[in-house]
């Protein structure tokens, strides 16, 4: 099959950047960080008692798949997402959808990826890539956390889409069918801003929203206490690792969340929007900071260490200050 007409755009994020492109190819205008804004991606969760790679879990941001179908449900898109048990079905859909000229976001694992450089493969199953044509046997590919299109041979993708472990891809694809003309953005961004407030501030459980960054605190607090120093190291490598590294992207999707509302307050025209990002932004500065003093316990560096204690305290100043913060994004007139 020859090349289709599909323009790559490099992202932040892998979901947010892959939904910002698929619509783009439909013809809606609109930006990553306006996807991930209504799409709701921010969040925080940290569950001590599932294990990942032997290290309690910990997530920046909502769960696989939510953005692209919560942007799609606002903006009056209809898709089409599928799992497979089989490869060879899965393998099978993916050629007849990109047969009639549709690119197909897909999930699977970063670790067979083999464009990526062998330094940034590593076992996570929630990677968010584009397959928009095939030429021969090779499968024609935009991943948006590169600068450019590449490709995969079929064998790697197979891999990719129905790696082991938590989370499993089991194939899962997903693809455009329909636009509508109604689109409302406003209602859009509206509903978006509303829903992430929910999810940080009113879970009743501990382990996710806002009320999960101070449970993460008091338990670096108790790492020294409660784990050998090299498990202690390795508990908060994880979370750094999470927040900098990986497709949760802490800090980063505290920036991007702060682009949303900046881009909303423009066109929307409200200034309280505009303050608001700038003081995410803010935040996102500190959630950075936290992340260096982390690094630097984690590495065992001798100069400018702080203890774990202080490092709790640095979190949870992020905590205060995002709670502080969706309390007047809920208390938002629409």
């Amino acid at each position: 099959m020859s090349e289709e007409k599909f323009i790559h755009y490099q992202h932040a994020h892998c979901e947010s950047g892959v939904t910002a492109n698929l619509l783009r190819h439909e013809g809606i205008d609109i930006s990553e960080p306006m996807a991930f804004g209504i799409g709701a991606g921010l969040f925080f969760g940290h569950i001590p008692f599932v294990k990942i790679n032997g290290v309690p879990g910990t997530t920046y941001r909502i769960w696989p798949g939510a953005i692209f179908k919560r942007v799609a449900q606002r903006l009056q898109v209809k898709i089409h997402a599928e799992k497979f048990r089989e490869p060879s079905k899965a393998m099978q859909a993916l050629d007849d959808v990109l047969a009639t000229g549709k690119p197909v976001g897909m999930l699977g694992s970063v670790f067979y990826l083999t464009y990526l450089p062998e330094a940034f493969r590593f076992h996570f199953n929630a990677h968010n890539l584009i397959a928009y044509g095939k030429e021969s046997t090779e499968y024609l590919i935009s991943d948006p956390i590169i600068e450019d299109v590449t490709r995969i041979a079929p064998e790697d993708l197979v891999k990719s889409r129905f790696a082991k472990g938590a989370p499993e891809p089991k194939g899962y694809m997903y693809y455009v069918t329909g636009t509508s003309k109604d689109m409302n953005m406003a209602k859009a961004i509206e509903q978006g801003i509303k829903q992430t407030c929910f999810f940080m501030l009113s879970p009743p459980v501990p382990w996710f929203g806002n009320k999960a960054i101070f449970l993460l605190a008091d338990r670096i607090k108790s790492y020294p206490k409660k784990l050998p120093p090299r498990k202690a190291a390795q508990y908060v490598g994880n979370v750094i690792r999470m927040q900098e590294e990986i497709g949760t992207g802490g800090a980063g999707f505290r920036y991007l969340y702060a682009a949303f509302l900046q881009e909303a307050g423009q066109l929307l025209k409200r200034d309280d929007l505009a303050e608001y990002s700038t003081e995410l932004t803010k935040i996102g500065d500190n959630w950075r900071n936290f992340a260096y003093h982390a690094a630097r316990i984690m590495k065992e560096r001798t100069t400018d260490l702080v203890s774990y204690d202080e490092l709790s305290e640095l979190l949870k100043i992020c905590g205060r200050q995002e709670q502080e913060l969706f309390e007047k994004l809920r208390k938002l007139k629409w």
